[in-house]
């Protein structure tokens, strides 16, 4: 990757925020930046959905269970949160969880939300109900800005302690979580580059409107990509499901920087 004000920054040392909807986003999307970065300046992983939920389970995280081998998602999260812990200290890395509710288990508040209708059929109590038609829709609820305000108070605590450089999702793939933490993250005024959400990227292109508005270009890093896929099968409930027979394809980490002049770490989103 030629100089641009995401390199400089880390070369300056500027302290770099990376902002993770789950627990293995950053790795998985930016994990060889990362071992790059953590040896010039301080990396915080900020992740925001780190919690399940208890059931009734919708269909679609029923499928999803299966998927990983087990019936509870609240246990499934107490593992994956040690996996992320256990990653980031290996790397160097500080990590904060937010302690926020993943999509899929996101349910309703208010009259009508526990009736026994929801027992009968979860979905009724759920926001994002059917994994293809609402978890992966790129459209956050407004019955959820609770969550958006929840996520953009986290991300203020964690970047409010001097000048950082957030690294956030593009939200490539659609996923709602990913968009709300987009949002999330240029609501609170920080200095923000994004990232192109890997694996997603390899099937799905990048939001083409929300990078002509923002005045993004994209750049690449090819640098110790093979040392990050150990990292990636390092978390051990996720990698089968996302890679059949863990075969992580080889690619550069791909960004999406704003124009800067002068200081690296200036930005703007929108």
């Amino acid at each position: 990757m030629p100089a641009n004000m995401l390199t400089e920054a880390i070369e300056q040392g500027v302290p770099l925020v990376v902002l993770s909807p789950h627990l293995d986003d950053a790795v998985l999307s930016c994990g060889a930046l990362l071992i790059h970065a953590v040896k010039r300046t301080q990396v915080t992983v900020a992740t925001l959905f780190t919690e399940g939920g208890p059931p009734p389970y919708t269909l679609s995280t029923r499928r999803y269970l299966r998927q990983v081998g087990t019936r509870d998602a609240e246990s499934l999260y107490r593992e994956r949160r040690a996996e992320d812990r256990a990653v980031l200290e290996s790397m160097g890395v500080t990590w904060a969880h937010a302690g926020l509710t993943e999509a899929q288990h996101r349910r309703r508040t208010g009259a009508g939300s526990r009736g026994w209708w929801v027992g009968l059929l979860p979905e009724f109590g759920h926001l994002y109900p059917v994994y293809r038609l609402h978890v992966v829709s790129g459209r956050v609820t407004p019955a959820d800005a609770g969550t958006l305000d929840d996520a953009c108070a986290f991300i203020r605590r964690i970047t409010g302690a001097g000048p950082a450089l957030l690294l956030a999702p593009l939200g490539v793939g659609g996923h709602v979580d990913h968009v709300l933490a987009r949002t999330a993250a240029g609501r609170t005024g920080a200095r923000i580059a994004y990232y192109s959400d890997f694996p997603y990227n390899q099937r799905h292109p990048p939001d083409h409107a929300f990078v002509r508005r923002n005045g993004l270009t994209e750049a690449r890093w090819s640098r110790l990509i093979e040392a990050k896929a150990d990292l990636i099968r390092a978390y051990r409930t996720q990698a089968h499901a996302l890679f059949h027979g863990e075969c992580i394809p080889v690619v550069p980490e791909v960004f999406f920087l704003p124009d800067y002049s002068g200081d690296p770490t200036e930005g703007r989103s929108k």
